[in-house]
């Protein structure tokens, strides 16, 4: 199941439609900023997956995957690679007095990572969460905390990211190729929080920075490009 994130500009679109692939064209800066910016074109396949309810919170978690490729100028795949990922809706407002059918209908309309079908499915795990007990004692303090992005080789790091920092970050990018990884690794961090993705869309440099290095320097370190691609996806969720 293919699933769009962004809207298009119907410049974008076009320029698209050059390329023979049944995959959905994103040109990141053009779908944050709708600016003309020359970066290879990227391809993007999301397909939803299982569903379960998280552990400690009042939330369902769904399971999906996310490919993403770099494509050359005749549409032939040059860099592409595949992350299991997961996605956190919480439900606040359930409560004992919740309109479980009501609430599940809404849940599939407004994530499309949930296929129709599986309406029955969200019904029943939210039934489960609305009866189910709270823990006690420590349990109950236990945070779990799961990620949008399962991490992948390179991203690790030691330096805690910061948003009042991302102006280091964006120098780092106009260094070597160990810094270029570095800053955008950082970058990345960042733009996994979604407290952070306001800020870092408003930042035009640091969004240029990053297409230009894409752009310019892909070809030369994968784990700087899958980097840089995933901040995109960030952006584009």
């Amino acid at each position: 199941m293919l699933l769009r994130h962004c809207v298009l500009p119907v410049e974008v679109a076009q320029e698209a439609s050059r390329y023979q692939t049944t995959s959905l064209f994103l040109f990141p800066t053009q779908c944050i900023l709708g600016k003309k910016v020359h970066s290879p074109p990227l391809s993007w396949k999301v397909k939803g997956g299982s569903l379960d309810v998280h552990p400690t919170e009042k939330a369902l978690v769904v399971q999906y995957e996310v490919e993403a490729t770099i494509l050359g100028e005749t549409g032939d795949e040059m860099l592409g690679d595949r992350k299991k990922c997961q996605k956190i809706i919480r439900l606040k407002s359930l409560n004992t007095n919740t309109d479980i059918a009501a609430l599940a209908r809404k849940v599939v309309e407004e994530c499309k990572l949930i296929h129709p079908s599986k309406l029955s499915e969200v019904e029943q795990l939210l039934f489960y969460l609305q009866n189910r007990k709270k823990a006690s004692g420590k349990a109950e303090k236990r945070v779990v905390k799961p990620r949008d992005l399962t991490p992948f080789e390179g991203m690790e790091i030691d330096e805690e990211a910061n948003i009042n920092k991302v102006e280091e970050y964006v120098e780092l990018l106009y260094e070597g190729m160990e810094e270029k990884v570095k800053g955008a690794t950082l970058i990345l961090h960042l733009a996994r929080n979604p407290d952070n993705l306001e800020e870092l869309l408003q930042n035009e440099t640091a969004l240029g920075a990053l297409a230009r290095v894409l752009r310019e320097d892909w070809k030369q370190s994968v784990e700087l490009a899958t980097t840089i691609i995933y901040v995109f996806f960030c952006f584009s969720r």
